[in-house]
């Protein structure tokens, strides 16, 4: 660990002090010490072990899905061809037939994008099956395409395995095809042997996404989901189950990439069925839930799922701001870029990919406060303890984190960014292998006349938090954890400058959550203030 600097400070509110030189703002006689001696005494032979995680905890693979950050959704079927986006399931499959279908291509867009997974429509609710299925003859076996000896599935998971990229896939429950459907004996049985298919065929699969849609005046059909994700797990122990309820990620409980401004990984999931949520629960999440069950954020990047050349991609802005509100909310992201007609990504599509790679890097790609002194009320195992040193906070990844000592009632990092800098972005993560501890939290920057002012509040954090507020210039900083289900953990804290990105006072479409969540904050002393959007 790096000796960042020998300055610390000290507290007397409003007044300042000079150490070694330097004029600073006080903080607790304690944090002078901190800072002095914090690289002096040795380590202790005995080292304080973790804190106990609080439950629920995720599972290896809700890990795993969670450091992905983002998918890529592939919609793509005879709906391309009809420029349709519910299909009847009467389509010829003689209207499949991409001209040029290059499942790496796709793939390539996916990796340089910066999106861990993918997931295939393998059968929409048309019922028409992107692999030649041994239960149905409505498939690409029946297509003109590659003269019925084609298998998507098969080239896609062929690309994915060579790019390290991980492979989902969708298999809609309703059918608009398949004569059987209705019979719940008989459908599910089908839809066991198609998924067995998949499962069986096609090496490691990471995402199985299912859905209750179904049009009004369809049959009745009970789906035995129970089944269903009994058998997935027993073939690919390793894949993530998606539905409005899980088990393994939920849905945000809407289509247009935004979860609550408050997004809980808990969740209880007794008194729901699939179909049957309540949207803004799902949103939200439960702090008291006794289940983990992340949100996914599913979107389209042009106003409809399929490909229709009438339509065109969505900016890269507007993908920004969705980032915000998906990944920036303890989320993944599922970002839907259809193939169009030829069997390719659009280059209309690739270029706003593009942009929004290149918008993320200029935002996050360098953490303002790298370099910063970091000090924090209190250490897990005493200053001595570099196992939980404020300094974690800095290190990225979420296995190593800043744990403050037990039985405190102030949980505060200082931050010295060790000249005056100007940013608007705040970044935040927990160890959530140790489960979902903060409730509520604040930021407070010094202003330039000596008065502290808080510059955003914010409630959960999880895998990942980002808050965007009105620019500010400032040296110092405070983070307090305002309340917690235990002492909180924080594994990363990121100060970014976002100048692309206009704030605005507009409620996520259908929903009553703003950008943030917008309110007027207030300094600490009440002197004056600061206007900021949480």
């Amino acid at each position: 660990m790096k000796n960042k600097s020998s300055t610390s400070w000290c507290k007397s509110h409003n007044s300042l002090i000079k150490i070694s030189n330097c004029t600073l703002p006080n903080f607790p006689i304690q944090i002078l010490l901190l800072g002095l001696f914090h690289f002096l005494i040795p380590a202790s032979c005995s080292r304080k072990p973790p804190p106990l995680p609080i439950l629920p905890l995720p599972t290896a693979f809700q890990l795993q899905w969670q450091l992905g950050d983002m998918a890529l959704f592939f919609h793509f079927g005879t709906n391309t061809f009809t420029d349709t986006e519910w299909g009847s399931g009467q389509a010829q499959p003689s209207v499949f037939n991409p001209t040029i279908l290059n499942a790496s291509q796709w793939i390539n867009v996916a990796k340089d994008s910066g999106f861990s997974r993918v997931i295939l429509t393998a059968k929409h609710h048309d019922g028409f099956c992107l692999w030649p299925s041994d239960y149905t003859d409505y498939s690409v076996r029946s297509s003109n395409w590659k003269n019925g000896k084609g298998d998507v599935v098969a080239e896609l998971a062929a690309a994915a395995k060579d790019a390290g990229i991980g492979l989902g896939l969708y298999l809609s429950p309703w059918d608009r095809h398949e004569k059987c459907f209705g019979d719940t004996l008989l459908y599910n049985e089908f839809y066991l042997a198609q998924m067995t298919e998949l499962l069986t065929r096609y090496g490691e699969i990471t995402d199985i996404f299912l859905d209750g849609a179904k049009g009004e005046g369809e049959k009745d059909m009970k789906y035995l989901y129970k089944s269903w994700n009994s058998l997935i797990h027993q073939f690919q122990p390793g894949a993530i189950i998606f539905s409005d309820l899980g088990p393994d990620t939920r849905w945000v409980g809407n289509e247009y990439g935004a979860a609550g401004s408050t997004c809980w990984s808990l969740y209880n999931k007794t008194g729901f069925e699939i179909t049957k949520i309540d949207n803004q629960y799902n949103s939200e999440g439960d702090q008291f839930g006794p289940d983990w069950l992340p949100a996914t954020c599913d979107v389209s990047i042009r106003p409809s799922w399929f490909w229709h050349a009438s339509e065109l991609p969505k900016s890269a802005r507007i993908l920004l701001e969705i980032y915000y509100k998906s990944v920036g909310r303890n989320c993944q992201l599922l970002l839907n870029v259809p193939p169009n007609s030829s069997g390719l990504i659009s280059d209309e599509d690739i270029q706003v990919l593009q942009e929004f790679t290149e918008l993320r890097r200029s935002i996050f790609s360098h953490n303002l406060a790298i370099n910063a002194v970091i000090n924090a009320s209190s250490i897990r195992g005493g200053i001595q303890d570099t196992h939980f040193s404020p300094y974690n906070v800095l290190i990225e990844g979420i296995y190593t984190y800043w744990a403050p000592g037990e039985n405190q009632s102030k949980w505060i990092l200082y931050i010295n960014l060790q000249e005056l800098v100007s940013f608007n972005v705040l970044q935040l993560q927990e160890p959530i292998h140790m489960g979902q501890r903060v409730i509520e939290f604040h930021l407070e920057a010094l202003s330039q006349d000596g008065v502290w002012m808080r510059v955003v509040n914010g409630t959960t954090i999880g895998y990942q938090r980002l808050l965007l507020f009105r620019k500010l210039k400032s040296q110092y900083l405070k983070l307090v954890v305002d309340k917690s289900r235990a002492d909180p953990l924080i594994s990363y804290l990121g100060i970014y400058m976002d100048s692309v990105t206009v704030l605005r006072d507009i409620p996520d479409k259908k929903s009553g959550a703003c950008f943030n969540g917008s309110q007027l904050l207030q300094t600490t002393t009440g002197n004056s203030s600061l206007n900021a959007v949480m």
